[in-house]
């Protein structure tokens, strides 16, 4: 589960990476999303619905001119 709030309307995007930093799951992507708390659930699949290694994976949030990453862990 990745949980995030929005101070205002903003256009939103989260995407997963893995450590090399290829792209393995958008989860949300150019949503206009209000101001408010969300959760968002990965279910441990990429893009294409294979499922990834357990590891460590990095989730990048953007709302409009703001960027923010975290580590994420895996665990199967």
């Amino acid at each position: 589960m990745i949980s995030y709030s929005l101070s205002e309307t903003s256009e939103f995007n989260l995407i997963i990476y893995n450590t090399l930093g290829q792209t393995i799951r958008t989860l949300v992507q150019k949503s206009k999303q209000t101001a408010g708390m969300y959760t968002t659930q990965w279910n441990g699949r990429d893009n294409a619905g294979a499922q990834v290694a357990s590891g460590i994976y990095i989730y990048r949030m953007q709302a409009d001119d703001f960027v923010k990453s975290r580590k994420l862990i895996l665990m199967r």
